[in-house]
């Protein structure tokens, strides 16, 4: 009995490190981002990636990279369904509808950029995985700046405009800090 309590002490006491040695990890890895790219957000960075799902399995910048990029496309897939609900209101604005549809089908094709940016980013191939992550950057900031194209037109996609963008720009720059070791 006294040998299976030490066991199960020794057991937590590994987990507990684990898990702060991650948390610290991703705290790095996020003040790092932040401090090479103005469009990373330090608390945003480190309160996304360890509140996402697997975060306390990240034993490297490569692992911490993955759940980011997880985020990433679970985010346009979001995204992209809250889009489809928002266009089905039969009271839309002509022009929102307009811009809606636009979003729909820039987030349509982000959704297949994200897949690709994983398949690249898993095999280290870096500089595809950093082309297919930009142009979900784009698809955000154009999906956005339709809205602002006509006056008095609220987007009703701004929070999550600037969630993708952000969530986009942390994983790249975890792919440049990659690249440049």
């Amino acid at each position: 009995m006294r040998i299976f309590l030490s066991f199960s002490h020794l057991f937590l006491s590994l987990l507990a490190f684990r898990g702060a040695s991650c948390q610290n990890l991703i705290q790095d890895t996020c003040k790092a981002c932040s401090e090479q790219d103005s469009n990373v957000n330090l608390t945003f960075c480190t309160t996304s990636l360890e509140a996402a799902l697997g975060s306390g399995s990240a034993s490297d910048l490569h692992g911490v990279g993955m759940i980011s990029m997880g985020l990433v496309g679970r985010n346009v897939t979001d995204t992209r369904f809250n889009i489809k609900q928002l266009l089905k209101s039969k009271q839309l604005d002509p022009y929102v509808r307009l811009c809606l549809k636009d979003c729909f089908d820039l987030y349509s094709d982000a959704t297949l950029s994200t897949k690709e940016a994983m398949k690249h980013y898993k095999f280290k191939r870096y500089i595809d995985a950093n082309f297919a992550l930009s142009s979900i950057m784009d698809a955000s900031t154009t999906c956005e700046q339709g809205f602002h194209e006509k006056s008095g037109v609220v987007s009703p996609l701004t929070k999550r405009n600037n969630d993708t963008f952000e969530l986009s720009a942390m994983t790249l720059s975890m792919i440049y800090i990659l690249q440049s070791s």
